[in-house]
């Protein structure tokens, strides 16, 4: 196992870039704070450059009351970005090109399937992949050319599933047999090579039914697009570095340094979430708290 230091990332010549990207669907929270530090104090110690990115593909949940709040909160925490800032909702060609990319491989397949048939086809409900949804059973994997075409006429909407079987194989050629790893960087410092698991993720959405991309899709792409050398952000996104390894390989993109922190949790050990409602930086600036108040609550010198 390889084990290294931060100082290596000096030896490129090049400036590292770090970065923080939330989805405006809510007001940000604690946990949301210490990736912002996190990745602001690693740029500022590596000599290298801070971006901030708002992810909002899900243009019918984000506000821009929420980006507008994302921007405060991160000036009130003392943090300073590089502008403009990239917003994933104006670059969706750039998506599509790479999907379509995706498609020529032939590691990709239309998935028309609605979310109670797949359900209703799911044998185990106990396979479940890292963000809690069920294993995709496989339906319409094998779908006739003409019964595609028929629920294509029919105006059928339907997503783009990556062939995790095929993506896999085509990604072991590509590496000349050799596994596919990515690089984890620790709280000290110390980097060390791990093995990535992208197949825990099964068949998983690269574009979705209604979003001309998913997640997964559009991280990479702009992860890419930026320049991006260290990845910074939580515990909870651990596995989905292993998809995004995968990605990267197929679509034959630069790979980043990656740093996931510990999760913030509730007294009932539950991660924080904009979905609980849990207690937001605006709400907290709004008491009264100080930056100073903020730090000690994240644990941080």
């Amino acid at each position: 196992m390889a084990i290294a230091t931060d100082c290596d990332l000096a030896l490129t010549g090049e400036r590292p870039v770090c970065r923080f990207a939330p989805s405006p669907n809510g007001y940000l929270h604690l946990g949301h704070g210490l990736s912002a530090i996190d990745g602001f104090e690693t740029a500022q110690r590596l000599g290298g450059r801070f971006l901030v990115r708002i992810e909002d593909i899900d243009t019918a949940r984000c506000r821009e009351d929420f980006v507008t709040g994302i921007f405060e909160d991160l000036a009130w925490l003392g943090l300073t970005w590089e502008t403009p800032v990239l917003r994933q909702s104006q670059h969706f060609q750039r998506y599509k090109a790479l999907a379509q990319k995706l498609w020529d491989m032939d590691v990709l397949y239309r998935c028309f399937a609605t979310r109670s048939e797949i359900v209703a086809a799911v044998h185990d409900a106990a396979a479940r992949d890292p963000d809690g949804a069920l294993i995709y059973p496989g339906l319409h994997k094998g779908l006739a050319p003409e019964d595609i075409a028929a629920r294509m006429r029919r105006g059928e909407p339907y997503a783009l599933r990556l062939d995790m079987t095929k993506a896999l194989a085509l990604a072991h050629d590509m590496l000349n047999g050799q596994p596919l790893t990515f690089v984890e960087v620790s709280p000290m410092g110390k980097s060390e090579t791990v093995a990535a698991r992208p197949g825990i993720w099964g068949d998983a959405i690269m574009v979705r039914k209604d979003t001309p991309t998913s997640y997964h899709l559009s991280v990479v792409a702009d992860d890419a697009h930026q320049g991006v050398t260290r990845v910074t952000r939580g515990r909870d996104l651990y596995e989905a570095t292993c998809l995004h390894r995968l990605l990267q390989v197929l679509l034959q993109l630069p790979e980043p340094k990656y740093s996931h922190h510990r999760l913030l949790m509730d007294g009932d050990g539950r991660k924080l979430a904009k979905s609980a409602g849990d207690t937001s930086l605006r709400e907290l600036r709004t008491r009264g708290a100080t930056l100073a108040d903020v730090r000690r609550m994240l644990q941080l010198a």
